[in-house]
């Protein structure tokens, strides 16, 4: 008998009953602990989105669902950012699919410690060149087509008040996905050309003058397929967290929305 037994022996009635319960408690809890950190290492989980950088297709405040089994896995699957406390030998993949052009991934930025979010613009062995605001692959200009201009409250940055032309741009093959551009003359409008090696990606975000992707100095680069958790499948759902103002466009709260 251990001494932990020994002390408990001793203990009244009720106090032995209190210890039991919290024995099973502990045990329940640890059992869910264990399932959670299971079903968001290798099958789902819901990521936050911070920014505007994928506006309008993600809005600030929406809460996403990632599914992780979509590519593969590497250490960064592990939740809570646990895959950057190993070992960088640990740095492999054991991978069964490649994103596609225009999927809408989460991926591991190890420079910054930061997750992110970005769409597949460049596979490997693609030329990606943005010219006067306007994204060319594989030397062929990517077609946009403008819905509308809007004007819009910043969550951060400056100015508070943004106008963008809305667009809907086709990357090759078909894939159609809205964009925000401020204009075609801002910092990160003209890029390379360059070309992506293998085993990486080349990603940018919606919002293409408010977005630190591959083009942009301090942004994550040739991104390694190692480093992406898995794709961004829908929004189950999201309340609208912005005033109605005159003249300012506000998006609604969405139900389903799938990416």
């Amino acid at each position: 008998m251990n001494r932990l037994q020994e002390i408990a022996r001793h203990l009244p009635a009720w106090a032995r009953s209190g210890l039991g319960e919290a024995r099973d408690t502990v045990r329940f809890l640890a059992g869910v602990a264990a399932l959670w950190f299971a079903m968001t290492s290798v099958a789902f989980a819901f990521f936050y989105i911070p920014s505007e950088s994928m506006q309008p297709t993600l809005e600030v405040g929406d809460r996403i669902l990632v599914s992780k089994w979509a590519y593969g896995y590497s250490r960064h699957s592990l939740p809570l950012g646990l895959g950057d406390q190993l070992p960088d030998s640990w740095d492999g993949r054991l991978g069964w699919a490649v994103p596609e052009r225009g999927d809408v991934v989460v991926l591991r930025d190890t420079r910054q410690s930061l997750t992110l979010i970005k769409r597949v613009i460049g596979l490997p062995g693609d030329e990606i060149a943005v010219h006067e605001g306007r994204l060319y692959i594989n030397g062929n200009l990517i077609d946009r087509e403008l819905v509308d201009v809007r004007s819009y409250r910043q969550h951060h940055g400056y100015p508070e008040v943004v106008e963008v032309a809305h667009y809907v741009e086709t990357l090759p093959g078909g894939f159609t996905h809205e964009i925000y551009e401020r204009g075609d003359r801002e910092r990160l409008d003209e890029f390379g050309p360059v070309i992506v090696p293998a085993d990486r990606i080349f990603l940018m975000g919606d919002n293409r003058d408010n977005s630190t992707d591959s083009r942009a100095d301090g942004g994550p680069g040739f991104v390694p397929m190692s480093h992406v958790i898995g794709r961004a499948e829908t929004v189950p759902f999201t309340f609208a967290r912005c005033r109605t103002e005159p003249g300012l466009y506000c998006p609604s709260g969405r139900v389903w929305h799938w990416l």
